[in-house]
């Protein structure tokens, strides 16, 4: 039976079934947008927390560290809440659609994005800090030149960032309904599909989701490398002949 639905499931695959690709496509296009906007957020934030000390900080890294183990049916849950005609927000109209996913999806990555961001900053400005402040650098400017040395770094914040979106199945479930052709995505589709015993479809879509997540440990790994290679350069043009 394993052996059966595999074979259809890469017949699927090589024929570029367009059911398939479409749910493909709109859960890359839901994780990318999400990223981008808690990247947005998450970087600007990350920083400001690693550079500036006031009262309460210790309080919100307090909730910071607790939010990267908060599940995310609860995150679902409470967006559902938000979102729905008696929430707070339900005049946007926007629950079970493609906005409320990426909403949902934005507040899970959110808080990964911004923990990883202030523990490289506040890193590299115990290393380069003293000497950016000996020649006058304000807060914004620290950040701004800390963030560019830290480039690579931050871009496996990103990429862990849109990992942690693309595999996601809770929340994106349950603000946006499974719709077929409308909200449905890899992970719910996975889900849907073998509780039907659509077996075929749904190792389909776990190959393709394989995929990506080796592309992006890859892509992770190469600009690890770079990073290394860089400031190895770096160093080298520092030394004195």
């Amino acid at each position: 039976m394993f052996v059966d639905s595999l074979q259809i499931a890469w017949g699927l695959l090589v024929s570029f079934d367009p059911g398939l690709y479409e749910v493909v496509a709109r859960s890359l296009a839901l994780s990318t947008i999400a990223c981008a906007l808690a990247c947005l957020f998450g970087l600007s934030a990350g920083s400001f927390l690693a550079l500036r000390d006031f009262r309460g900080r210790q309080a919100l890294l307090t909730l910071l560290n607790t939010s990267l183990a908060l599940p995310s049916v609860v995150v679902g849950l409470a967006v559902y809440l938000l979102l729905s005609r008696s929430g707070p927000l339900g005049f946007l109209g926007w629950l079970f659609s493609f906005k409320a996913m990426v909403f949902a999806q934005t507040i899970l990555v959110l808080p990964v994005v911004t923990a990883l961001t202030r523990q490289v900053i506040s890193q590299a400005d115990k290393l380069q800090g003293e000497a950016l402040r000996s020649m006058g650098a304000g807060v914004f400017v620290r950040a701004c030149l800390l963030i560019w040395n830290e480039r690579y770094a931050l871009i496996t914040v990103v990429l862990t960032g849109f990992g942690r979106a693309v595999s996601e199945v809770g929340a994106v479930m349950i603000v946006g309904g499974n719709m077929e052709g409308f909200t449905r995505v890899m992970t719910t589709s996975i889900a849907l599909e073998t509780s039907k015993g659509e077996l075929p479809i749904a190792l389909g879509l776990g190959i393709v989701l394989l995929v990506v997540v080796l592309a992006l440990n890859i892509l992770m790994g190469w600009v690890v490398r770079a990073g290394g290679a860089d400031g190895m350069a770096a160093d080298a043009g520092r030394a004195p002949a």
